[in-house]
């Protein structure tokens, strides 16, 4: 199954100080993660922040960017997504689900989850898919 986790989890996981329940979902074997460097990207500008440097160590940012590359498997966009959206930045997450035929995008991005698909890919919450497909 692919899937594309959004910047708003990978920081909440974080914050909440649950990197195990990521790891979970990171060394499941039904599970092919995705990334891109627009959502590397973003996950280092907002962990960059002074609002969010409260509640997180710098230590905990470099084991999550960590866990993205030992876990995650990195490609290139190669399709644009062209979909109306309220929020123009969430284009590139669309763009990487199309890119890699993804079965979900998980978010808690509410703007997204208004949309529940972008063609094959479901639009859920985090605890949706996990109570849904029993990770």
């Amino acid at each position: 199954m692919n899937i594309v986790i959004d910047t708003n989890l990978w920081i909440s996981f974080l914050i909440g100080k649950k990197l195990s329940v990521l790891k979970t979902l990171l060394l499941s074997r039904k599970l092919a993660i995705f990334v891109c460097d627009d959502l590397i990207d973003e996950i280092k500008k907002v962990t960059s922040k002074t609002k969010i440097l409260k509640y997180i160590s710098e230590e905990d940012v470099i084991a999550t960017l960590e866990l993205i590359d030992t876990y995650c498997i990195h490609v290139v966009i190669t399709k644009q997504a062209v979909y109306p959206v309220r929020d123009a930045k969430d284009v590139y997450l669309l763009s990487l689900a199309e890119t890699v035929c993804a079965d979900f995008i998980l978010t808690g991005d509410k703007d997204l989850l208004t949309l529940s698909s972008h063609h094959q890919t479901k639009i859920v919450t985090h605890s949706t898919f996990i109570s849904e497909m029993l990770i």
